[in-house]
This record gives C-alpha cells, sequence and structure tokens, in this order.
C-alpha cells in the first residue's frame, strides 16, 4: 500500500504542472453560440388570426428552410407559407434551401382566436454554424397574446431560455 501513495502522489503532481502549458496554448476547438442564441425565435400575435413569427440567425450561422414546422395551441396552425431561401449545398443534406439574418413569417390561425386569449406557439427548427456543426432539432415554444379587435399588435415576445444543468 506504501508503494501506491508516493505514485499516487506523482501521478497528482505532474497533472497539477501540466495545467499551466495547456492553458498556453488556446483551443483549435470554434466557439458557437446555444441554439436559443444562434436561432433568436421571437413572435406577437397580429390579430386574432395571424402569429408574426421573427428568427433572428447570427452572423455565421443558418437555418434550414424545410426543418421549419409550428403549432400553436389552443387554436390550430394553418399552412404557413415560407419565402423562399437561399440555395445551399450542404455536406449533411445535400442541396438544400436555407435563411440568414432575420427571417419573418406569418402563421395563419384556423379559426379565430378570442381577443386577449394566450396563445402558445410552438416552433421546431434546425440549423448550423458555418463552422460545419450541425445542431440538432430545436424545440421552442412561447406565449403571444391576442390583441384587441382594432388594436395595434402586440409586442415581439422571445422564447423562454432552456434551463438546463449549467443555467
Amino acid at each position: 500500500m506504501k508503494a501506491t501513495l508516493p505514485t499516487a502522489a506523482a501521478a497528482a503532481l505532474a497533472g497539477l504542472l501540466a495545467l499551466p502549458a495547456a492553458a498556453q496554448f488556446p483551443s483549435t476547438q470554434p466557439t458557437l453560440l446555444p441554439p436559443d442564441q444562434a436561432f433568436r425565435l421571437s413572435a406577437r400575435a397580429l390579430d386574432a388570426s395571424t402569429v408574426e413569427v421573427r428568427f433572428d440567425v447570427a452572423d455565421g450561422y443558418y437555418l434550414y428552410r424545410d426543418r421549419l414546422a409550428f403549432r400553436v395551441a389552443p387554436v390550430a396552425a394553418g399552412r404557413v407559407d415560407l419565402p423562399p431561401g437561399k440555395l445551399k449545398h450542404d455536406a449533411f443534406f445535400g442541396d438544400v434551401e436555407t435563411y440568414r439574418g432575420a427571417v419573418v413569417l406569418r402563421v395563419p390561425l384556423v379559426g379565430a382566436a378570442k381577443p386577449g386569449e394566450k396563445l402558445t406557439l410552438h416552433a421546431d427548427s434546425q440549423g448550423c454554424a458555418d463552422v460545419g456543426v450541425c445542431y440538432p432539432p430545436n424545440p421552442q415554444q412561447l406565449q403571444v397574446s391576442v390583441p384587441a379587435t382594432g388594436t395595434r399588435p402586440g409586442d415581439f415576445v422571445e422564447a423562454a431560455k432552456p434551463r438546463g444543468w449549467f443555467n
């Protein structure tokens, strides 16, 4: 037992001495934004029949057009007419359409919501960083209030930040 204690102490000391040397060399790994920052989602109810959705895609990132999907509760979402995206040959998915910068979409509601009603928007998206790293599908949700008839649309509401081990 006495022979292993000095060996363990020597290994621990060697590990501590290696720390300053490792800190001198910067990481070659790119620093990636969390998905909620790379693909910021916000929305507002324009009126009782339309929710306006906005993605602010950070510089150096892009969203896949065909990976966007929306649901609304308690009313149903209609078909969203997505604007054309920019064509890109993607190493993961082949030839795709992508969005960069600000992307504004309108989600029609099937059946009118009531003024003052809270709607929950569920948005599914997926995107990548230009450095060649793709994010897994990113489900997000937020709540918007339907404005009173004849009034201006509500303010944009941002999606809640996900809660995890390190948040």
